[in-house]
């Protein structure tokens, strides 16, 4: 089974039934080429209000140089071509970088689109096994048909399990190749269309129409042009406009002043109007507005590949936003099922003596805690290898009744299970329970431990201490978003003591204990009400309206319907502690925005030095002393800046898709460290560029 649903598997992480794209793969990079060209449109060109700024001053360059092939033009045809070519390649560069991140995403549904094979289902008439069923396409479907899916069928459409268990590899969805188990009832019912049942059969009720399964919500949230801007990005879009709007305004007085003061003095020559729209674009915060949508796009596709389907690009940035997490202790925090961690015997009793009897009363215990005394009692004294076919030995197995579980061997009657249920088994053979071994229970419970009482007869042997496993290196995650100042709360129905022990050796913030529902719905509402951001994991039923209150609510993609309808995020690969990831891809988003626009905005300070005295050194000499940088010529200046412009763009796309790195770290010290890095560096690199494209400029006589 495990060999064929390997078989089957894209690699684990990449996107689903397809392989990981290099950033500038050629079956990317070509594609995005030819759409950076049908992007030239002016509706397309309208949806960036700053590169249709540089749009507009493309073509009038293009005109002017068209008026100077025809004689009659404002400057040498050949500066005039050069900055029309170049205001060109600006737009070509911004377009190329949308569309290499959309290409990005594309390729990402085109795989999941493979998964949409036509289907026949075996449809029911009646929803019980064994019952006639009918071909029917997938396609002829409706939410509330039953149909019946047994071993080798491909599950043709979403839906919950009714009737039946079975193993399913989703390795097409999710990447990994370990097959998962559907049954009905709990949280483990749901199943997705396009995976396979790989044994047994399901009874399946339909939960969703064709155009409307899961399948196809992920093929449209990963479609980066369907992504619908954010707030912030909206906000940000609304400051480059104003930015744009005050350099348009004045640049297009600089004309008229510069005609009157030529006219006045009766000497020089005024600016063109090549040179002012030069003077416009490099002004303008053209590398962010180059770069804006790439950057949203590209936050989407980075959830992709962490495999995670966001509905929206809303939901990216949301989670950088976030400054709560409610994570759910078992699974999440905790490995998930309690182990023996020790051997607690009582008085006149050996460690040796109390493993020995422990693992004799666990060898036919099939929990995770019976396997895991038994292991414990291996690993401690070498205890193994037990003949009990020879030894007549009897299992009991675990009764909600009695609490507890054991073997009979011979006269002998091996018992372990909860304390109380324990001592009314001694009490009932008519022998006093040791006081020592009471009070052993009480300090393992305040350890926040679970004590399980192991007796052979009616004499007590000691405590099996079983206890919560914290992941390792899960601490040190959570200070990390603590100093981002994320606070971080743990939920869980433990009992307040044996809670207070987890989340002390976790290490977070706060927590819950004895949650019900309703409690976890009124902490989320109470933190809101506070303006903070809340994000929070599930995947049970009893989590959705939870989940439906959240900011970010990541459900698992193994839980029910319910949850995760209830959400903005489904991880595939079901792993709760992708929360942390997702929190830091969100965040990432965020501060490569916030960088870029930084280090663009900081440009124009270098540009301004290097346009302003060559534009207007013929109407104003004096400003020949603002030319700090030396250039060749004032020809030269203009050029090289409007070069360095559109070359920026290209050479800032890797960034753009990639993110700024990630850095746990506080909101006042990442501005600081904005600063310093996008900010300074915005104004530095700019000096040295310019300078070096003017002297290439000049070495070939370009100028």
């Amino acid at each position: 089974m495990s060999q064929l649903s390997s078989s089957a598997a894209p690699p684990a992480g990449a996107p689903a039934g397809g392989k990981r794209l290099n950033m500038f793969d050629t079956t990317l990079a070509v594609p995005a080429l030819v759409d950076a060209f049908r992007k030239l449109g002016v509706r397309t060109q309208l949806r960036s209000p700053v590169m249709f700024v540089v749009y507009v001053g493309a073509i009038i360059t293009t005109l002017l140089y068209l008026q100077a092939v025809a004689g009659t033009g404002e400057a040498p045809r050949g500066f005039i071509l050069a900055a029309s070519v170049w205001l060109w390649f600006t737009v070509l560069f911004a377009n190329f970088a949308e569309a290499l991140a959309e290409g990005r995403s594309k390729a990402q549904a085109a795989s999941l689109r493979g998964l949409k094979d036509s289907v026949t289902a075996k449809k029911l008439s009646v929803p019980r096994h064994g019952t006639t069923w009918l071909p029917c396409p997938a396609s002829d479907l409706r939410k509330g048909n039953h149909i019946l899916i047994e071993a080798g069928d491909v599950v043709p459409i979403d839906g919950e399990v009714v009737e039946g268990v079975a193993s399913v590899d989703e390795s097409a969805i999710t990447g990994e190749s370990a097959p998962v188990i559907r049954e009905s009832g709990g949280d483990f019912s749901s199943v997705t269309g396009g995976t396979r049942v790989l044994s047994d059969w399901l009874v399946v009720k339909v939960t969703a129409n064709p155009g409307e399964t899961f399948l196809d919500r992920m093929i449209a949230m990963v479609e980066g042009a369907r992504r619908k801007k954010t707030p912030n990005e909206i906000a940000l879009t609304i400051l480059l406009v104003a930015l744009t709007i005050v350099f348009l305004v004045v640049t297009v007085t600089l004309l008229p002043f510069s005609l009157y003061s030529v006219a006045a003095a009766g000497a020089g020559t005024p600016v063109t109007i090549t040179v002012l729209i030069a003077l416009l674009v490099c002004l303008i915060p053209t590398t962010i507005g180059g770069l804006l949508s790439a950057i949203g796009v590209a936050g989407m596709s980075r959830m992709m590949r962490a495999n995670v389907i966001a509905t929206s690009g809303r939901a990216v940035e949301a989670a950088g936003d976030v400054d709560v997490l409610l994570l759910d202790k078992t699974g999440t925090i905790t490995l998930g099922n309690r182990q023996a961690a020790a051997f607690l015997p009582a008085p006149g009793v050996t460690e040796r003596e109390l493993a020995d009897v422990a693992q004799l009363a666990s060898l036919a215990d099939e929990t995770p805690e019976g396997r895991s005394i038994v292991v414990l009692a291996k690993q401690r004294f070498n205890i193994r290898q037990r003949e009990m076919e020879s030894m007549h030995a009897v299992f009991m197995p675990f009764s909600a009744t009695t609490r507890m579980s054991g073997v009979d061997v011979g006269e002998r009657r091996i018992r372990k299970g909860a304390f109380d249920a324990v001592r009314r088994h001694v009490d009932a053979l008519g022998m006093p329970f040791p006081a020592e071994v009471a009070r052993t229970v009480e300090d393992a419970a305040r350890r926040g431990s679970t004590p399980l009482v192991v007796v052979d007869g009616a004499r007590a042997m000691g405590v099996v201490e079983l206890k919560d496993i914290v992941k390792g290196g899960i601490k040190e995650r959570f200070a990390e978003l603590r100093r981002m100042g994320i606070r971080t709360v743990m939920i869980t129905g433990d009992n307040k003591l044996t809670a207070a022990a987890i989340a002390a050796e976790a290490g977070v913030d706060d927590f819950l204990a004895e949650a019900t529902p309703e409690d976890k719905l009124a902490l989320i509402r109470q933190y809101q009400s506070e303006g903070r951001l809340v994000a929070m994991t599930g995947d049970g039923t009893n989590d959705a309206p939870a989940l439906a209150q959240a900011d970010v609510a990541v459900a698992m993609n193994s839980g029910t319907q319910a949850a995760k309808e209830a959400c903005n995020m489904v991880d595939l690969d079901s792993n709760p502690t992708k929360l942390l990831e997702i929190v830091e891809i969100g965040k990432q988003m965020l501060m490569t925005r916030g960088s870029l626009t930084t280090f663009s905005i900081a440009n124009d300070v270098a540009k301004y030095f290097a346009i302003i005295p060559a534009a207007f050194v013929g109407t104003y000499p004096q400003l020949k002393a603002l030319d700090v940088m030396h250039l060749a010529s004032p020809a030269s200046a203009i050029m090289s800046a409007l070069i360095f412009n559109a070359l920026i763009i290209v050479f800032l796309i890797p960034l753009a898709l990639r993110g700024v790195r990630y850095r746990a770290i506080g909101a006042t010290a990442l501005l600081r460290r904005n600063l310093l890095i996008y900010g300074a560096g915005g104004i530095i690199l700019p000096f040295i560029g310019i300078k070096a494209i003017d002297v290439l400029l000049a070495a070939l006589g370009l100028v």
